[in-house]
């Protein structure tokens, strides 16, 4: 099983959840290109380098490294994007994929109206050139937040270590980047090709985050993307669900691996 992270999390943010379903599966957790202490894009503005197309192949190396032919694969906020582009693009590979916290990205550009620009305005702030790092590194503790009691020692370090590496953040940023100048475009192609998810898919998000009051019936936004049937459902959980709520994601997640 390959997970996934999101920003500004590292491969450190599924230490409670990994040991759980390390009961039943094997369990590999990397640091998405960009981020935490993988390789960075040269240039934060090479779109190609940081798509999801990009990290998708990043996400085959692995697993042909690995000697896995075949894997599940669940992804969280921006590790759904390239899990999604990892399963379209290599449907041979991915047996099943577990979308958390996310749609597809054609669909939230497609979607966007003064309420998603209001709460999700950092999408187009960190899609900009410059700013953003001067902003984010002038602080970086301040404008991320996040407490180490609630993280957990050894993640909140982690955490605190990628947030404080101007590369690693020009390398998040470059996600963002990425997203709104071709990563939208890779998922137009698709639809315009009538291509879909072969593999079964399975949507979790959080109960007190917004996806559901920005896009409603989150799994009937899915559906169109994907062969099977779209199965998933809320957790009770702020958006970094697999620290707050580790045991019910582990429990989501392994339940529908085995099904």
């Amino acid at each position: 099983m390959l997970l996934l992270h999101g920003h500004p999390r590292t491969h450190t943010t599924w230490h409670k959840v990994a040991p759980l379903l390390a009961r039943s599966f094997t369990v590999i957790c990397p640091d998405l290109r960009g981020f935490g202490r993988s390789s960075k894009p040269a240039d934060p503005h090479d779109y190609e380098a940081s798509s999801k197309r990009a990290k998708a192949r990043d996400c085959i190396a692995l697993m042909d490294h690995l000697g896995f032919d075949e894997f599940y694969l669940a992804g969280h906020d921006r590790g759904s994007y390239t899990a999604f582009r990892t399963a379209m693009d290599h449907p041979s590979r991915v047996v099943k994929l577990a979308i958390m916290d996310g749609v597809p990205i054609l669909e939230a550009v497609e979607r966007c109206n003064a309420q998603f620009a209001s709460q999700w305005w950092h999408w187009f702030f960190y899609a900009q050139p410059d700013k953003p790092e001067r902003a984010i590194l002038a602080d970086p503790k301040a404008w991320y937040q996040g407490r180490e009691e609630d993280m957990g020692a050894g993640n909140y370090a982690d955490f605190q270590a990628a947030i404080h590496d101007p590369e690693t953040v020009e390398g998040m940023l470059g996600d963002y980047r990425a997203g709104l100048a071709l990563d939208y475009l890779h998922d137009r192609e698709d639809r315009q090709a009538g291509r879909k998810l072969q593999c079964p898919v399975h949507v979790i998000w959080s109960l007190k985050d917004d996806l559901e009051k920005l896009y409603g019936d989150v799994l009937a936004v899915w559906q169109p993307w994907a062969d099977h049937t779209v199965t998933g459902a809320g957790i009770d959980s702020d958006h970094h669900m697999a620290e707050q709520a580790p045991g019910e994601l582990a429990h989501a997640l392994a339940t529908f691996f085995t099904m």
